[in-house]
């Protein structure tokens, strides 16, 4: 089965997601200062209205993200995510276009993200411009801040 069908919508609170999430939590409280982290745990993405998606082998999870709703017709990704010895199987992009695709089908017209400006999130601020996403200042619930990086596109 390929990735794209094989991701599946889960509550961000399932257990079999707690690894992934913990360790992506992880990553970004080594990389950034714990004030200029955003990500969230399972319980806090929940409260905050997400649908969340992740792809599955054997069971465990192997690539999440999370798409939550903002104002004005705009969402923002969460918690995009794939383990390390999943990297490069095209998981990232499977996932980005199931998120865009449920923005789209919620009616959203842009879709907005906030990461980090240190040299660890390199990859992830290249990934995202060949997605189209491009840089814009702080929206809904940011403000500037030097570890931080927004990007937005159209949906």
């Amino acid at each position: 089965m390929d990735a794209l069908t094989n991701i599946r919508e889960v509550a961000p609170t399932d257990p079999a997601l707690e690894p992934l999430i913990a360790r992506h939590l992880e990553i970004m409280y080594a990389s950034s200062p714990a004030c200029s982290v955003h990500a969230m745990d399972g319980e806090r993405l929940a409260e905050a209205g997400v649908r969340f998606f992740a792809v599955f082998e054997d069971g465990e999870a192997v690539a999440m993200g999370a798409l939550k709703p903002l104002s004005g017709n705009a969402g923002e990704l969460k918690s995009m995510h794939v383990r390390a010895d999943r990297r490069g199987a095209g998981l990232a992009d499977s996932i980005l276009t199931r998120l865009l695709d449920a923005a789209r089908q919620a009616g959203m017209v842009r879709v907005n993200l906030e990461t980090g400006s240190q040299d660890a999130f390199e990859p992830a601020r290249a990934f995202y411009s060949r997605h189209g996403f491009t840089f814009c200042p702080p929206f809904e619930g940011y403000v500037e801040d030097p570890a931080s990086v927004f990007m937005t596109r159209a949906v």
